[in-house]
């Protein structure tokens, strides 16, 4: 009788985890620059603690990834949510600049720690009980809609409750006073957010037992996490697949570089105030989740209508990058017809985002053996997160209209045109990576190979 998780178990936990981890970014998120205008801080010092964020998630997420494939993937949640809980605390109740550079310290680390450990333990489990070939699409969609739909969730209550503590004849002068000024109706979501974090770290040591691993010391540590990244920064380098991956990431990343930078603004000049354009945005932020959730869902559907993965990873690209390109034709029209052409393509680049990523990522598992997964995860996060930047940067240098969208559009185009060649027999390695080079051949390459796609296929609905 094996000592693992079934996969139906292994993958409502990894569901449940996800949401968990999710709910609290989505629950401040409405109050990430209305705290600190509301507590004196100006435009510029809020992009400045932003900048502390993104570099701290930067120069963390390979040397974290590491981490998390030498001493576990459990530790490493329970330290993120340690990290998170922190920054939310500080965050809610920070009145000057070193005290929330602090929290976005704490928050950067904490968002680098949990870049991958929660999906790596899944396709641990699962692989574990079932091989290495085993069907995980389907566990992959499913943590997609939980993430958006706790994104989703997170942005309503986020937005609602300071709004319902606020209301009154002197809107949040009674808990203002009650706490000396510390505690604002703004801080809230923070505070509520804590208290998931809470809930997701007593959720990751009860119920994500790992399976056993050589225990790590001190020197073990050392030495194998840089090692780790090493190996993971070689996997674009020797193999073909994944690297056409990470090249996807870096496009998927200059796409929604694109469209966070673009959007509130192009939202404020659609409705002439910045007040109604910001409701306008919160309105499309939210549905953009909700879209991303169905496109999550249905992203086994979409590997099965399409034939495979590598087809449906094209749709979706494909379908991304018509809604990106929407958006841009959007900009050089103007009232109602601006308008739905707006809503029709966010939304579609949202579904579509859904529908992509859960494809690629079993594909990515299946080149990537266990030593490797969380930086392998890691190393495709940090593609999206650096295109993404560049790319904001890049069109905010560029005159306003239509040509600040064209070249996150342009790589996306790019981006779904690498899935036109199919070229599969690239593997390194035997399967689960006997050469220790932290490579799987793909199905494609086993004796066994329709067999187990048919099997994949079939099984995705489940």
């Amino acid at each position: 009788m094996t000592p693992y998780l079934d996969p139906r178990t292994a993958r409502r936990r990894f569901t449940v985890v996800t949401f968990l981890f999710w709910l609290p970014v989505g629950l401040y998120l409405p109050a990430l620059v209305l705290l600190p205008t509301e507590r004196g801080f100006s435009v510029a010092a809020i992009a400045g603690l932003f900048a502390v964020y993104s570099l701290t998630v930067a120069a963390l997420e390979l040397p974290t990834g590491g981490l998390s494939d030498v001493i576990g993937r459990r530790p490493v949640l329970v330290a993120a949510g340690v990290l998170n809980l922190a920054a939310l605390v500080l965050f809610a109740v920070g009145t000057t600049a070193w005290v929330l550079t602090l929290a976005m310290l704490l928050l950067g680390a904490g968002r680098a720690l949990s870049s991958g450990p929660a999906e790596a333990w899944y396709v641990d489990t699962v692989q574990a009980h079932s091989g290495w070939d085993a069907e995980l699409r389907t566990g992959l969609a499913r943590a997609g809609t939980a993430s958006a739909t706790a994104l989703a969730a997170g942005t309503l209550i986020g937005g609602a409750l300071p709004w319902l503590l606020g209301l009154g004849p002197d809107p949040g002068a009674w808990l203002a006073e009650a706490t000396s000024g510390v505690v604002l109706p703004l801080s809230a979501p923070g505070l509520l957010g804590g208290a998931v974090v809470i809930a997701f770290m007593g959720f990751v040591l009860t119920r994500l037992p790992e399976p056993p691993r050589p225990p790590a010391t001190l020197r073990g540590v050392v030495a194998g996490v840089p090692a780790t990244v090493i190996g993971g920064l070689r996997l674009g380098a020797r193999d073909r697949l994944v690297r056409r991956l990470l090249l996807t990431a870096c496009a998927t990343g200059a796409a929604l570089g694109t469209i966070e930078l673009l959007m509130p603004g192009r939202a404020s000049a659609l409705t002439g105030a910045p007040e109604s354009g910001a409701a306008v945005f919160a309105g499309l932020a939210c549905g953009g989740f909700a879209c991303t959730a169905v496109g999550s869902h249905l992203a086994p559907f979409l590997a099965r209508v399409a034939g495979d993965a590598d087809r449906a990873v094209f749709a979706g690209l494909g379908a991304m990058a018509t809604g990106l390109l929407v958006l841009t034709v959007s900009v050089a029209c103007s009232g109602v017809r601006a308008l739905v052409l707006l809503v029709v393509g966010y939304a579609l680049v949202y579904l579509a985002l859904g529908a992509a990523g859960p494809n690629e990522n079993e594909l990515l598992h299946g080149r990537v053996s266990g030593a490797h997964r969380a930086t392998a995860l890691s190393v495709q996060s940090l593609a999206l997160q650096a295109l993404g930047a560049v790319i904001g940067l890049l069109a905010a240098a560029l005159p306003q209209g239509p040509f600040r969208w064209l070249p996150g559009a342009l790589l996306l185009v790019a981006g779904a045109l690498l899935w036109v060649r199919r070229d599969r027999g690239d593997g390194v390695g035997a399967a689960g990576g006997g050469d220790g080079s932290g490579y799987r051949r793909d199905r494609a390459e086993s004796p066994h190979a329709d067999a187990a796609a048919s099997t994949t296929r079939a099984g995705a609905g489940a």
